[in-house]
């Protein structure tokens, strides 16, 4: 009742911003709210690294430029979308002096750093089979927008 006298443009609250409300009243998420949805993002992308450039710019990802995808990914689902450039390469022989998770010479434990989240524009299936210039990811959000909005970004 009392925050019914203050206006709206002094109401102020703390905490990270997930998103805003568009003018028709829908929920638009902002790329603040990346590191609370990666953790339990259930289907994700990785693109490769030339096209990462682009998505960080703010274009959709193409089938060009997908590097994986998860098993059984929905059209229209959510996706996170990562770099390939952070997937380990695997090694024949032990690397001296790594300790990882099974003992000598395994890979450490390398997370792996979410560049942004988008809508997969088609299912894993056809992924498989479309054209390599068809949008595979439309771009929601992307960790560039920090740099590109961080006037408006709060």
């Amino acid at each position: 009742k009392l925050a019914a006298s203050v206006p709206r443009e002094s109401l102020v609250a703390p905490g990270t911003c997930f998103g805003k409300f568009t003018k028709s009243q829908k929920f638009r998420l902002s790329v603040t709210a990346l590191d609370f949805l990666a953790p339990y993002a259930k289907y994700k992308v990785w693109v490769k690294p030339g096209s990462e450039q682009s998505f960080l710019y703010g274009n959709h990802v193409l089938k060009s430029g997908l590097g994986r995808i998860t098993e059984n990914t929905a059209q229209y689902q959510g996706v996170v979308v990562y770099s390939m450039a952070d997937v380990p390469l695997v090694s024949a022989r032990p690397l001296p002096g790594l300790r990882g998770v099974r003992g000598e010479g395994d890979l450490p434990h390398l997370p792996f750093v979410p560049q942004g989240f988008g809508v997969a524009a088609k299912s894993t299936q056809e992924c498989r089979k479309v054209d390599p210039l068809a949008i595979v990811v439309f771009h929601q959000a992307d960790v560039g927008e920090y740099v590109r909005n961080e006037d408006t970004l709060t």
